[in-house]
């Protein structure tokens, strides 16, 4: 079964703009997600699916495979299924950039 991990990185997000590029120790978030998702065993690709080429150049120069999509999509849904209408799988999979904040009191 071909498996591809599919990573929406949107520039426009509506809750924080240009979200992905946003620096963490030296290296925009999408870098830290695509490394992450990397290492799930049966993956056989990680994709982001962007929608501005300064997501794309960034993608380019660390050596990230990357999927321009439409910037007038809806959602993230959206562009992931405009990837699985460019490469061909079994399964697509969402690898979103969000944030899980645990504490303890």
């Amino acid at each position: 079964m071909e498996i591809i991990a599919v990573i929406p990185a949107r520039y426009a997000s509506t809750r924080l703009p240009g979200k992905s590029l946003k620096d963490i120790c030296g290296k925009p978030m999408l870098w830290w997600v695509y490394r992450q998702v990397e290492k799930i065993r049966g993956i056989r690709e990680v994709v982001c699916a962007v929608d501005d080429v300064r997501i794309a150049d960034v993608c380019e120069s660390l050596g990230m495979k990357y999927v321009m999509t439409s910037a007038e999509l809806p959602e993230h849904i959206s562009q992931i299924h405009e990837v699985s209408e460019k490469i061909p799988a079994d399964v697509f999979t969402c690898q979103e950039l969000r944030f899980h904040i645990l504490g303890a009191h």
